[in-house]
């Protein structure tokens, strides 16, 4: 059984910073691409950054030189450290495992910028 599991969400200031986690299981982990999505009340969801299996990253340049995406292998972890948060940043934050046939969802997490 496969399970995406966010933690780190919640809160923050304007400015502030944040850091996300997802823990995979049930996959073998290193041969996917993992990624971090967003949806905010009213809108599409949409990649917010990803990082491929050999470890390049690609991010929306709406978070570009704010936010870092990075995975640990040998965890099984992916994380997301948002920094110079925006109260636009306000969504609910899902983690991504792409294979090549089949996509992978967490339960997403909350993120909430506001004074």
């Amino acid at each position: 059984q496969v399970q995406l599991v966010e933690s780190g969400g919640g809160l923050v200031q304007p400015g502030g910073s944040l850091r996300l986690s997802c823990a995979a299981s049930g996959i073998i982990f290193s041969f996917y691409h993992m990624g971090w999505y967003r949806q905010a009340p009213g809108k599409q969801r949409e990649l917010v950054a990803l990082i491929a299996s050999a470890g390049s990253t690609n991010y929306a340049d709406s978070v570009k030189g704010r936010f870092t995406i990075s995975r640990d292998n040998a965890k099984n972890t992916v994380e997301l450290q948002m920094n110079s948060l925006k109260p636009e940043d306000t969504a609910v934050y899902y983690c991504n495992a792409k294979g090549t046939w089949v996509d992978y969802w967490g339960q997403g997490t909350q993120i909430t910028v506001s004074s």
